[in-house]
């Protein structure tokens, strides 16, 4: 009886053992000293994610190498005891702005070696106890002004080994315990007891106008507060790579001013131009030209100066106009306009107050342009060409689009490269002209197509053909959608009566002799005068067969493609 008793006892104690102390999770190890129990898992890919089940007795949780990527709101509210929380070299890219809650008692946490880009810092208002943050090793690149306005009590920051490149001297300014330092040795003229060890050092700092602020403040540390590596260095610009911060003099940002030795240029047809302008300003300005669409970054010259130029080689008319230099930081910007004149060799005429456009360059009057329709919709076109140049990969183009006979069109500027162009939202029963040009030239005979719409949109989507080609002006007979035809710039007019007259004949015959089945559209009708030799067709095989409809034509839409006819 007493063996049954004693085991009994036993076996109760274990149990009340396995309450207080429940079980490490896999892959972990839990260890028990005076300052409480801790959770050790270093396991290689131990855990996707945070563990739910955390016990929650844990004063230290050290989890490393798990490679997991984010910290979820509340991730730790299990475990309120927690003091120090490790969690180095794992893949976290996020921190949720609760992720730390629950964690008042938190006085150390370790993040080094992850992936983070920026930090949640009003997260730390849960974590009001915290001393030491360490968040070497990650890849913060921004620290906002208020960064540190949560962190009363931090008297270790390791921010070493980031992509930090410019901070304010206000983040340090705001931070409660360099303010708390301040008032001290103000008011009792005594040093504060306990050290701040700052970590900045191998970040990449860009030692221009806008670190002023912070080289000052790193220079007037004192103790209590520490630098764990005064030696800070800077990492750009390029003339100040490898300094210390104590070898720089920076100075106060500066809106940028723009200059250019002449405002006012008036040169003779085929000669070489380079425009020049000069900014400065701190930081650095961006600086470029627009004219055309052309853009040309400046270089540098010196520590304040950008100097930007603008080459064109063997003017041309095209070229007049006016030319704009602007620079841009962070401050502002600026800019200037160069007006240029290209006027004819002899001198005798100035061709930027002309009405007209003047006469092309010797050198692009002979510029072939292939332009042809790639694709129709139901509501729209597309075009492609091809253009015979020296330098394809520099040069642009201008579509000139809007209603034929109407000289006033919407230009858009086409790139280098870009050999196509879409045309959408058409309207029915009009007459359009698309035109491909070079640079800011006016087209040319040969670089532009005519086209009408169909006149019934509701026929047009069922059959889901909404564009008709009835004339292409060309110099020569391009390469068409299948079925469709084209006259030529030379026998246009001939051509264009021809099909109208033969249109007109056939709906003549149809009506007299009683035919049930008409053709529908303006595009049927062009077939059949094309029979008759008065447009010319592809002769190959595919081709002889023609479009016919099996449903007898209303006569309120016979009277709509009439009109579509008659726009010609």
């Amino acid at each position: 009886m007493d063996t049954i008793c004693y085991l009994l006892v036993i076996a109760w104690f274990n149990i009340q053992v396995v309450e207080t102390y429940p079980q490490c999770l896999r892959g972990c190890s839990c260890v028990e000293d005076r300052h409480g129990r801790s959770l050790v898992c270093m396991e290689e890919s131990a855990f996707g994610a945070i563990p739910e089940n955390l016990p929650d007795d844990m004063t230290k949780i050290r989890i490393e190498k798990s490679h997991f990527t984010e910290i979820p709101r509340g991730a730790f509210s299990q475990t309120p005891a927690l003091e120090n929380l490790w969690l180095n070299f794992n893949d976290i890219t996020v921190i949720n702005s609760k992720g730390l809650e629950g964690l008042g008692n938190l006085t150390e946490l370790r993040l080094q070696g992850n992936k983070l880009r920026s930090v949640p810092w009003t997260a730390f208002e849960d974590t009001p106890a915290l001393k030491i943050l360490d968040l070497k090793h990650n890849q913060l690149d921004v620290l906002p002004e208020h960064a540190l306005k949560f962190l009363p009590d931090l008297t270790y920051l390791d921010l070493s080994f980031n992509r930090l490149t410019v901070i304010s001297k206000e983040v340090f300014q705001n931070w409660p315990l360099y303010q708390k330092l301040q008032n001290t040795e103000e008011r009792d003229g005594t040093a504060f007891q306990t050290n701040v060890v700052l970590a900045l050092h191998d970040n990449t700092w860009v030692c221009d106008c806008r670190l002023k602020g912070f080289v000052e403040f790193i220079r007037s540390l004192s103790p209590p507060i520490i630098l764990m590596n005064s030696y800070l260095t800077c990492s750009g610009p390029d003339f100040k790579a490898g300094k210390f911060f104590h070898e720089v003099e920076l100075q106060v940002c500066v809106k940028p001013i723009i200059t250019t030795p002449s405002s006012n240029i008036n040169l003779p047809q085929g000669a070489n131009l380079t425009l020049r302008c000069s900014a400065k300003a701190r930081p650095d300005p961006a600086v470029w030209w627009t004219y055309g669409l052309k853009i040309i970054r400046g270089f540098h010259v010196d520590e304040d100066t950008i100097r930007s130029l603008l080459v064109i080689p063997s003017l041309h008319a095209a070229d007049r106009g006016v030319y704009t230099c602007t620079a841009v930081n962070f401050i502002g910007n600026s800019s200037v306009s160069i007006l240029l004149d290209v006027h004819s060799p002899d001198g005798s005429q100035s061709l930027v107050l002309s009405e007209n456009p003047p006469p092309p360059a010797a050198s692009d009057e002979n510029v072939y342009i292939d332009i042809h329709i790639a694709k129709q919709t139901v509501r729209g076109i597309t075009i492609e060409w091809y253009a015979a140049l020296d330098h394809p990969a520099e040069t642009w183009f201008t579509i000139h689009f809007g209603l034929a006979g109407n000289n006033k069109k919407e230009m858009i500027f086409i790139g280098p490269g870009i050999h196509s162009y879409s045309v959408s939202d058409l309207m029915p029963a009009t007459k359009y002209e698309i035109c491909v040009s070079l640079k800011n030239q006016a087209p040319r005979n040969g670089q532009c197509i005519v086209f009408v719409t169909g006149s019934d949109i509701t026929e047009m989507e069922q059959r889901e053909k909404l564009i008709h080609i009835v004339v292409i002006v060309l110099a020569m007979v391009l390469a068409v959608p299948l079925g469709m035809y084209a006259c030529t710039t030379d026998t246009k007019f001939v051509c264009l009566e021809g099909i109208m007259e033969s249109w007109k004949n056939r709906r003549r015959e149809r009506s007299s002799s009683g035919m049930e089945h008409e053709r529908q559209g303006t595009f049927d009708s062009l077939q059949a005068a094309s029979d008759e030799g008065l447009v010319n067709k592809d002769s190959s095989e595919d081709r002889k067969v023609r479009r016919r409809s099996d449903d007898r034509q209303p006569k309120g839409k016979a009277d709509q493609s009439r009109l579509a006819a008659e726009l010609y």
